[in-house]
């Protein structure tokens, strides 16, 4: 059996082992794989797994031993579904291995806009504090969370992480949720998009990318937010219009903008988002804790030996 990793060093830039896929053949790991070289490096591999090199329809087409294809992350959008499945190629993905980190990284971002983490530890370091005639120093709004409005869009696996720790620091949760009010854990308001906008002093996105949701967050959107709300985009880049996003930062409508995802990535260097002091972009890493990694090599081992067993799991191509 033959098995090969088309780009290991995102998930694995060796702090983890790969003996939980060795375990079933010959397996071949590449760092990255070039959109040009993906035929070469499947070459005649059974099992095939990519976290983010593309599988179109002409790739799949062209395939010629490959049974199985393992999407080393949640979303899965990388593979043609329906050329696959039209191959009888099985397509699985990694679900909910990154709730806790991700949801965490949603706080790190609120936690250094409401308390200038990251200012003050600098401050502190260039001497700022030290010639303070004061015994304690700040030159920013601090801002406690308790009795905040938080407003979360997509009440899955991470929404609803992020509404548990939003209750933890007293905050009133509204959702935006395909899930019915009776549905909802105490705690928790199901709203309207635009009563959040209207109601909440922070808004986090953790819904699907779709051509309903793609750049939900607009100049039309930002303008019904509270003036100097806060915005948190852990989940795809392109849910947001960035442009418009820069304009709210620059006018002072949207406070701050944090963000772990981006519409290009890597961004170009001349993304407007980057000449703004309050937007916070972090490098797509919320879902990259070590823990969470050893998860998902967790279940991609149980996915090929489930797969190999003849009763495969987490398949996103059915």
């Amino acid at each position: 059996m033959k098995i090969v990793v088309l780009d290991g060093q995102g998930v694995n830039p060796g702090d983890i082992s790969w003996k939980q896929i060795e375990q079933f053949g010959t397996l071949t790991v590449y760092p990255r794989t070039d959109k040009n070289d993906v035929l070469a490096h499947v070459g005649d591999a059974e099992i095939v797994l990519t976290n983010k090199t593309v599988f179109d329809a002409s790739t799949i087409d062209a395939l010629t031993n490959t049974r199985y294809i393992g999407v080393l992350a949640t979303g899965y959008n990388v593979v043609d579904m329906e050329a696959a499945r039209r191959r009888g190629i099985v397509v699985t993905n990694i679900p909910a291995y990154s709730t806790d980190s991700v949801a965490q990284m949603v706080f790190a971002h609120i936690l250094n806009v409401t308390n200038h983490v990251d200012h003050y530890a600098r401050e502190s370091r260039d001497g700022v504090w030290g010639r303070c005639p004061d015994f304690c120093y700040w030159n920013t709004p601090l801002v406690e969370l308790a009795g905040k409005t938080i407003g979360i869009v997509g009440l899955g696996h991470i929404g609803m992480k992020v509404a548990k720790l939003a209750m933890a620091f007293g905050m009133d949760v509204f959702a935006v949720t395909s899930k019915g009010s009776a549905s909802l854990p105490a705690g928790i308001q199901k709203t309207t998009m635009d009563g959040m906008f209207g109601a909440c002093d922070i808004i986090t996105l953790h819904c699907p990318l779709t051509p309903s949701t793609r750049e939900m967050i607009n100049s039309k959107s930002l303008s019904q937010m509270h003036h100097g709300a806060v915005l948190v985009n852990t989940g795809r880049g392109p849910l947001v219009n960035e442009e418009d996003v820069a304009a709210a930062l620059e006018s002072g409508q949207l406070g701050a903008y944090c963000a772990d995802v981006m519409c290009s990535e890597p961004p170009s260097v001349d993304n407007p988002l980057f000449s703004q002091p309050n937007a916070y972009i972090t490098p797509h890493v919320a879902w990259a804790t070590k823990e969470a990694r050893l998860r998902l090599m967790d279940i991609a081992e149980n996915n090929i030996r489930s797969f190999l067993n003849g009763n495969p799991v987490n398949v996103v191509n059915v």
